[in-house]
């Protein structure tokens, strides 16, 4: 009798095979796509309130993720904070999400008092249409229709800088509103 060809091994390797193609994949970072509509996501600041995405239509927006322990965010974090009090009257808003733990509220919050825009500590560093936040920082830009721009899971360089900023941001801000 011949060995049938769907035992041992090779029968577990096509089962798993077929369970893995039948779960649903979350939202990956490469998803995400430039030009298209940005993902849904509210920052829940640290005074209690919440700010969504979409009741930010009308404006130009960047994501930031950060966290008080990454040096290259603390570095990044005051630069940010300047242009975003610069350029407010001219529709820009800047969404700061900490991937702190609740146990370094307090750092958090020391950092945020420096900041000109809002925070709120994320959760879960799983975030629906923008992957799991592993590296640090990352930022996503958002124009006034609610549209990707900018994808910093692929930037280069990945932090701001006021050469990015110009590049970037500030011909979205001078275009008409």
């Amino acid at each position: 009798m011949k060995p049938h060809l769907f035992h041992g091994p090779i029968r577990a390797l096509c089962l798993a095979a077929l369970l893995f193609a039948t779960v649903p994949m979350p939202a990956r970072a490469n998803d995400l796509v430039v030009g298209k509509p940005a993902p849904a996501i509210t920052l829940h600041t640290l005074d209690g309130g919440q700010i969504s995405l979409a009741a930010l239509r009308g404006k130009v927006v960047i994501l930031t993720f950060w966290a008080t322990w990454c040096a290259p965010c603390r570095a990044e974090l005051p630069l940010l904070s300047r242009y975003a009090e610069a350029h407010a009257k001219d529709g820009l808003v800047v969404l700061g999400f900490s991937l702190d733990t609740p146990d370094e509220l307090g750092e958090v919050r020391e950092v945020a008092k420096s900041l000109s825009f809002p925070v709120g500590l994320l959760g879960d560093p799983h975030v629906p249409g923008y992957g799991r936040i592993w590296h640090l920082p990352v930022s996503f830009t958002i124009d006034r229709h609610g549209v990707l721009v900018d994808d910093g899971w692929k930037d280069r360089q990945p932090e701001w800088t006021e050469a990015r900023l110009q590049q970037i941001v500030a011909p979205m801000l001078a275009a008409s509103r």
